[in-house]
């Protein structure tokens, strides 16, 4: 199963109980972060998460609400006595602006590792999580993340007796793995059903409305997606400064189709965004205004 855990809901500057843009996921005892901003520590404690539990941390853009928080987030990390490294994964420039921000978190007990992203769309795997990185339309380079986590098919053991395949060597084709006994190859094909349906977050804030956002946010079991005006009057401010209303992001999901849309990264200006709902669901139903602290257990399909 995968948690996810929507940490801040702010854009541009914090407002009382509504943090800056952070989102929180873990499977497998592994935890990823997508942006840090003003207050996302605050979040985690609020949540019950500890920051000890963060493995991967992946940056949309440099602007200071995604990631302000983060010198004194990487303070708490190691404070929460962690040793293992932390993996920072963002578009060019991350090991140069995350090393300027260091300079008031200078000492830290664990190693940051970077990976800086480039180009339309880049592909990763993370310790459990394929990732796929693509690039939107904002007015600095800045990057929507579909996080997946993929789900192998079902072992056939009356295949394998049949075969006459040595149960010793099971474990290992369930895992992907080609086995070889003497003269004999065994490969996960010859045991293995057709992959199942994974899990899916797909993540995007900071955008005009473009295309591969669509494409990257097809079929996910959540879409967060940035809506930072809810009034379709404030059109012309969207495209000036490169941002989405609700109706633009319920458009994406209608095209998208996932199976629900959580709404992220508010105005300032925005203090009731539930009062502009109706502006998304009239477009796409299963549309939610996010929340800080909002979080789901997604699980998978035999799971349920």
């Amino acid at each position: 199963m995968l948690d996810v855990v929507l940490l801040g809901t702010g854009g541009m500057m914090p407002l009382p109980g509504r943090w800056l843009t952070s989102c929180y996921m873990k499977y497998n005892g592994i935890g990823l972060l997508i942006d840090s901003g003003e207050g996302t520590q605050i979040a985690m404690k609020e949540a019950g998460l500890s920051t000890h539990d963060i493995d991967i941390i992946c940056f949309t853009h440099y602007h200071a609400d995604h990631i302000s928080g983060l010198p004194g987030l990487l303070l708490s990390i190691g404070n929460a006595d962690r040793t293992e490294p932390v993996k920072l994964i963002g578009p060019k420039g991350l090991e140069r602006v995350v090393n300027s921000l260091r300079v008031v978190a200078p000492e830290l007990p664990f190693d940051l590792e970077f990976c800086e992203i480039g180009g339309e769309v880049q592909h990763l795997s993370e310790q459990g999580y394929e990732i796929d990185a693509f690039r939107v339309h904002h007015k600095i380079v800045c990057y929507g993340y579909s996080v997946n986590i993929p789900r192998l098919g079902k072992f056939d053991a009356a295949k394998a007796k049949e075969l006459g395949i040595p149960l010793k060597f099971w474990n290992k084709l369930q895992h992907g793995e080609t086995m070889t006994d003497g003269e004999s190859v065994y490969t996960p094909d010859m045991v293995m059903g057709a992959p199942r349906k994974g899990l899916k977050v797909t993540y995007c804030t900071d955008t005009r409305p473009v295309p591969v956002i669509a494409e990257m946010a097809e079929g996910a079991d959540i879409f967060i997606c940035e809506g930072m005006y809810g009034d379709s009057s404030r059109d012309d401010k969207a495209r000036e400064y490169k941002h989405m209303t609700f109706t633009e992001a319920a458009g994406l999901a209608k095209e998208a189709g996932p199976a629900e849309m959580w709404l992220t990264h508010f105005s300032p200006a925005l203090i009731r965004p539930q009062d502009f709902l109706k502006n998304a669901t009239r477009i796409f139903p299963d549309t939610k205004i996010g929340k800080c602290g909002m979080s789901r257990v997604l699980k998978f399909s035999d799971e349920e």
